[in-house]
């Protein structure tokens, strides 16, 4: 089932995760150096070690203790095959501890910007750091290491940390107690550069032209002449896989569109006029809006909303899958962060594979195997391959859009007016972010229709009418977010025009709740 997971990539780095939050930090930076690279967390890490045959080996940080007995460790194998190791922070200590090195709590934790000093010169920083001087770092320890092993020298160091930066230039072994993939080590990005190219030698040949024609050929391999259906939902990640598939087996794919009513603005259709102009996709829209909403008229609990939504798409989806003959394979848009086993602080992995709303529990009950081939990629990676494959820009950059759509922006019971009313404002409101240049820059917004109605004035009349609220985001993997900082003109004016042009709405309001405390949706 499982065979398309995993390309060969001849040249690559395989990344033992020890539990830090920011290990996919380091996969970014590698691969933003054009080098192929994997996380695998450290119970697996001697299969991963065994299947990759990487070229070389980056330790991560973690949150566990070095000093504590079980605490983890790396695979053997991997001292014992002779690449070349860059060790962070939990990964330097364990890596001193299981080569002879001593590593002791109790001293001065250091967390937060230091400055290290270099004593001498390493094809680690060269080109960037020179002897004697001192650069910017971040730091995030509590332990650290007192006794190196043998042949190890300290070739840079900080007030905190006296082996911030100890290596073996013999055996290629080169450790840190700083974090080189955050932000807040400003060199970072080029020390990563530098162990990948200079240090294990590999090239930058890991192009997403490369990963296109390697994966197609994955495709065709895994799916022979079987049948493939797709869950289209008009997002990016599905958009791109069906494209790669479409591209890999033509014919023996069909997508299916399922228009549950909860859609923004003439959404469905542009989807689907997209893909038959330009792509001559096998496309079938499901208009199974009144099942839907007949359905989730008066279901006011957001749970409930959801499971609903999860329920019926599932039934419509197995229906037309098959008056279409049924299918050997089903397509997900998977991604790489939804795919990473984190590492829970006890030491054992705490899985965290989600699956989208709409297709939950679908290959178990259709007995289908799963076609995932996005697996391997970042979200921004996904948008590369999308342009690679003729996506336009204006589909790659939309915002998000959530699973159960507008039923989540329309807190309270639904009804159909409800949701015809909202899908007007938020296009409006849309027009207007658009106009002002602000799409690209606002990670998500949307239109609210709230569960309150409020007395106004239109001309001599009075209305008593829904209120509307207005959110914007700035994030970058939305798990935090800022409400976005609108001059008070642009909400005047689009204000006015929602109220103006929307029949239904007298009141406008503008949330600035950052995330946490809470959410971007509103359910």
């Amino acid at each position: 089932m499982n065979d398309i997971l995993h390309t060969t990539h001849p040249d690559s780095i395989l990344i033992i995760d020890f539990g830090s939050q920011v290990t996919q930090l380091i996969a970014r930076r590698v691969r933003e150096a054009g080098v192929y690279c994997e996380i695998v967390p450290f119970q697996l890490a001697d299969e991963g070690f065994e299947r990759m045959q990487p070229k070389g080996v980056i330790f991560s940080g973690g949150p566990d203790s070095v000093t504590r007995e079980g605490s983890p460790r790396a695979p053997q194998a991997v001292f014992d095959s002779g690449v070349p190791i860059l060790a962070i922070c939990y990964g330097q200590q364990t890596l001193c501890t299981q080569i002879g090195g001593s590593v002791e709590g109790g001293h001065h934790r250091e967390f937060g910007r230091a400055d290290v000093e270099i004593l001498k010169s390493s094809p680690l920083f060269e080109g960037f750091w020179e002897v004697g001087k001192k650069y910017p770092v971040w730091m995030s320890h509590g332990d650290r290491v007192t006794r190196l092993p043998e042949g190890f020298e300290v070739i840079g160091t900080s007030p905190n940390a006296p082996f911030a930066i100890s290596v073996n230039e013999d055996k290629r072994y080169y450790t840190t107690m700083f974090h080189p993939e955050v932000v807040h080590t400003p060199d970072g990005a080029k020390l990563l550069s530098n162990f990948v190219h200079k240090i294990v030698g590999l090239k930058s040949d890991w192009s997403m032209a490369a990963y296109r024609a390697e994966m197609v050929q994955k495709i065709r391999d895994q799916v022979g002449s079987g049948k493939v259906i797709c869950a289209l939902s008009g997002g990016v990640d599905s958009s791109v896989a069906a494209l790669l598939i479409h591209e890999a087996i033509g014919d023996q794919l069909t997508c299916i569109l399922v228009d549950h009513g909860l859609m923004r603005m003439n959404e469905a259709r542009d989807v689907v006029a997209m893909f038959h102009e330009h792509y001559n996709l096998n496309l079938k829209m499901i208009d199974a809006s009144d099942r839907f909403i007949s359905q989730l008229e008066g279901e006011a609990d957001p749970e409930a909303k959801r499971k609903t939504i999860g329920r019926l798409f599932i039934e419509v989806f197995e229906e037309e899958a098959k008056k279409i003959g049924g299918a050997d394979f089903l397509a997900q848009g998977t991604l790489y962060p939804d795919v990473i086993e984190s590492v829970s602080f006890s030491g054992g992995p705490s899985v965290t594979i989600k699956s989208h709303h709409n297709v939950g529990g679908l290959p178990e009950r259709m007995n289908m195997q799963l076609v995932e081939p996005l697996r391997e990629l970042f979200k921004d990676e996904v948008r590369v391959l999308g342009r690679e494959l003729g996506l336009p820009d204006s589909f790659i950059g939309r915002h998000p859009f959530p699973g159960p759509g507008l039923a989540i922006r329309c807190p309270g019971g639904i009804t159909r007016e409800k949701l015809d009313i909202l899908r007007q404002a938020d296009a409006i409101y849309l027009d207007e972010i658009r106009k002002a240049g602000l799409y690209d820059t606002i990670w998500q917004a949307f239109a609210v229709l709230l569960p309150v109605q409020t007395v106004g004035v239109m001309g001599d009349g009075r209305t008593y009418e829904f209120v509307c609220a207005l959110r914007a985001v700035t994030s970058v993997d939305g798990m935090t977010a800022d409400f976005y900082p609108y001059d008070m003109d642009f909400l005047g004016k689009t204000a006015t025009r929602i109220i103006n042009e929307v029949k239904g709405i007298n009141r406008v309001v503008y949330d600035v709740t950052s995330k946490p405390p809470g959410t971007i949706e509103w359910e």
